[in-house]
């Protein structure tokens, strides 16, 4: 993947384990942004319409095969990544990212895809300029879970993995693959790591104030505040 240096926009992509309190963090950013009258736009992970629906179906059935979820969910981000967010950057935005092509490389590979297979399928994609890992204790995320629905959703517990009968455990188990995961590619990709134990607005601040010292804010300004 080549970097976004060349391109007049900037990237910025959040990762982390569902519960890790990601998406909160990159919606408060968006709405600061917006509100400051920075050109901010905001994409998430399996959103695009051309794939969507046959993704939900495929989950509901339970009919996805580690290859089969692979390439979907690149099939989705590759429509995005053409129709949204590489023109977004060309036309100088900040686009922000709730989840990038690193949750491939961590939840595929821990469904056993090969890891070189999957940055090829993606190489066409470029880094961001600033990617924040949110990283939180498995019993944390957990509960965050649990405490906004009543069950696991199969494939977000690993059960297609065949690791335990119960969901709980499940999610435990298949978590702790992708968490590895992420480990190893925060390293590789130097990820910001963010304490996502804590209170959000705690994080928020600490999230607002790397963004206000490593991207140049005043050029993404509009040049009149929009209504």
């Amino acid at each position: 993947m080549d970097t976004a240096a060349d391109l007049p926009g900037r990237l910025i992509a959040v990762e982390g384990l569902d519960g890790s309190g990601k998406s909160t963090q990159i919606y408060l950013i968006k709405r600061w942004l917006e509100l400051e009258g920075y050109k901010v736009f905001f994409t998430e992970w399996n959103s695009s319409l051309l794939v969507k629906q046959a993704t939900k179906k495929g989950k509901k059935r339970q009919l996805l095969t580690p290859t089969t979820f692979a390439l979907i969910h690149c099939t989705d981000f590759a429509d995005r990544y053409e129709r949204e967010i590489l023109p977004l950057l060309s036309a100088g935005h900040i686009v922000l990212a709730d989840r990038y092509v690193y949750t491939a490389f961590a939840r595929d590979a821990a469904r056993g895809c090969d890891r070189g297979w999957i940055r090829r399928i993606y190489s066409y994609a470029r880094h961001p300029d600033l990617t924040f890992f949110f990283d939180v204790p498995l019993e944390t995320a957990l509960s965050r879970i649990l405490e906004g629905r009543p069950r696991l959703k199969y494939y977000e517990a690993g059960m297609d993995q065949n690791l335990s009968r119960d969901p709980v455990e499940s999610f435990k188990l298949f978590q702790a693959r992708v968490h590895d995961e992420y480990l190893a590619l925060a390293r590789e990709y130097r990820f910001v790591k963010i304490d996502s134990s804590r209170a959000p607005d705690e994080m928020h601040r600490e999230v607002r104030g790397l963004i206000e010292d490593r991207i140049e804010l005043p050029r993404y300004k509009w040049r009149t505040r929009p209504s």
